[in-house]
């Protein structure tokens, strides 16, 4: 019984962790007999004891590395550091295991020299304003070259580029002077914006004063006209008023001769009598010295 007991006891020692469960996110590499057998995906699994080994656990999730910055000379020859972000998956676990002898450090290796050949042939400006470029070559060389291993590069991004301190100040000074440049330029445009409206609305004062003076005036023209025009009627209902009175030439004569004694107290200083007006006049000089005599 103690024996029985004694076997059970071994069985589950051996058995027991022969039992894997595979999660979703890993892949187990295994060999048997110092081959390799298969490769288990998420689930359970059996390995036979002492026969099969698992060599290597690889995780199926995107993995990141953030490389250390790293010299590199510009066509230009200036020193200067950047470092990158390396973004990759493994999609063969057997030759990420047998494709090549630490694989982090393989990739770190290869993103050092192929960023030193890209930067070979840019200048510093070039560099600094084509980040895309670099990071599609970067992409395009990595995933190529690491196929082999198994591993599939999915993004390569510069994270930093530090030029040298002098030149860092220098494009610091340019940048200083390009702002205040434009911030001049960008005063000068409102000053003209500002000469301009000023002159606009100085040109619609003048006119708007002028359109108002040449309204006024017209007023003015029109109720002089309005007034001569009554006065003249006021005229022509008293001339047919007398008329519809029967009036006699002489009254009209004297009617006449009233009007030319008020135009008379104008400012004009000649005054032309019709022939008739003077004979009207003798009339009246003579009836009046005959009314003398008589008293």
């Amino acid at each position: 019984m103690s024996v029985l007991i004694v076997l059970l006891v071994l069985v589950c020692i051996i058995i027991i962790p022969c039992i894997k469960i595979v999660p979703q996110s890993k892949a187990y590499v295994v060999e048997r007999l110092g081959s390799y057998y298969k490769t288990w995906k998420n689930g359970l699994q059996f390995k036979m004891p002492f026969i099969d080994r698992i060599s290597n656990i690889v995780t199926l999730k995107e993995i990141v590395k953030d490389f250390d910055p790293q010299p590199v000379i510009t066509k230009d020859n200036v020193t200067m550091q950047i470092d990158t972000v390396v973004y990759f998956q493994i999609t063969d676990p057997k030759l990420y295991t047998y494709g090549v002898e630490y694989p982090i450090s393989a990739i770190e290796n290869l993103t050092a020299t192929t960023l030193r050949n890209i930067i070979g042939e840019l200048e510093l400006d070039e560099t600094l304003t084509s980040r895309d470029v670099i990071n599609t070559k970067m992409r395009s060389i990595l995933d190529e070259a690491t196929d082999p291993w198994g591993i599939k590069v999915t993004r390569v991004e510069v994270k930093n580029i530090l030029p040298p301190k002098d030149i860092q100040e220098a494009m610091e000074k340019q940048m200083r002077a390009e702002r205040e440049r434009r911030e001049k330029i960008l005063q000068a445009e409102g000053e003209k914006k500002s000469s301009i409206l000023i002159a606009e609305g100085e040109k619609e004062s003048a006119i708007l004063r002028a359109e108002a003076d040449k309204e006024a005036r017209i007023k003015r023209a029109e109720g002089e006209a309005e007034a001569l025009l009554k006065i003249k009627q006021a005229e022509a209902d008293g001339i047919k008023m007398l008329k519809d009175a029967k009036a006699d030439e002489a009254v009209l004569k004297i009617k006449s001769y009233e009007t030319l004694s008020k135009l008379s107290q104008g400012e004009a200083t000649k005054i032309i009598i019709p022939a008739e007006l003077s004979s009207i006049a003798s009339f009246g000089t003579v009836l009046s010295e005959t009314m003398k005599k008589g008293k």
